[in-house]
């Protein structure tokens, strides 16, 4: 199998053309750094190094630069699941830190694998994740004017060993209620197994209504080809109303992206 990954950078309006040129640029950059350590570590290593590096640009809505809630702070959500192993691990609304992804990454291996607010700091400052503060001042501005949109990181990968991974991150929608769980926080948004590998974008509350990540996943499993598969379940989300993207790769490491939004940035290598 030759490795493969791909990684995105939030569904939602579209933006400038320069705008556009520079997410790109910017996803192509973080692509060609996370490359490698898939190479040399694996799935679950590559996709946390690649959406680690998007947390790390404010130009994201991820770690640096999250959206703030209505109460002015930057809750962050970040999810990962090995496909190999089957298991799901995630932060929900922790604050003051980097990276959750490399926390949720942490969780891997706990007995509890799913940690929420407070407790989820908590447990990041006594395994050595040390406070940080991810309010940009452009993010600051956005919450000033009520500003509202939606925007995700995520990425998948499939090493040389045919294991998938996925891993999702958000600074959610801004300025929703305090305490407010997104899609990035379950399955329906970060889902990977043996045959298949998603992270999804977009409206959080749509994706958990159709639990459109593993909507997929189980078509795939049942037998039905990758495009078809999120096509169809992108079709069952239209009908709700819902707007989403989604990245994907299957087990003959086809790589694909679909999203009815105005715009979804994403990038594969």
């Amino acid at each position: 199998m030759i490795p493969k990954l791909i990684i995105h950078g939030g569904a939602g309006k579209r933006p400038p053309s320069n705008r556009q040129r520079e997410i790109q640029k910017v996803l192509e950059k973080l692509l060609e750094a996370a490359y490698p350590v898939l190479l040399e570590k694996g799935a679950v290593e590559g996709v946390v190094s690649a959406v680690g590096g998007l947390e790390d640009n404010p130009l994201f809505n991820a770690g640096t630069g999250s959206r703030l809630q209505a109460d002015g702070k930057a809750r962050l959500t970040a999810s990962l699941m090995d496909g190999q192993r089957q298991r799901f691990s995630a932060v929900i609304n922790i604050e003051r830190v980097k990276n959750p992804i490399r926390v949720a990454h942490l969780l891997q291996d706990e007995m509890f694998t799913v940690l929420a607010g407070r407790e989820a700091m908590a447990v990041a400052r006594a395994k050595g994740f040390r406070p940080y503060n991810p309010i940009t001042k452009e993010r600051l501005a956005e919450w000033q004017k009520h500003y509202k949109g939606e925007g995700t990181v995520g990425a998948v990968a499939i090493d040389s060993n045919g294991n998938i991974s996925s891993a999702t991150s958000t600074g959610g929608r801004g300025f929703e209620t305090p305490g407010r769980v997104s899609d990035v926080a379950s399955p329906c948004g970060t889902y990977a197994d043996k045959l298949v590998g998603l992270s999804c974008s977009g409206l959080g509350e749509d994706i958990v209504n159709v639990a459109l990540a593993v909507r997929v996943a189980m078509r795939v499993n049942d037998g039905m080809g990758l495009k078809e598969a999120m096509k169809l379940s992108l079709k069952e989300l239209e009908a709700i109303d819902g707007k989403a993207g989604m990245i994907a790769i299957d087990k003959e490491g086809n790589a694909l992206c679909i999203y009815n939004t105005q715009f979804m940035s994403y990038a594969v290598k």
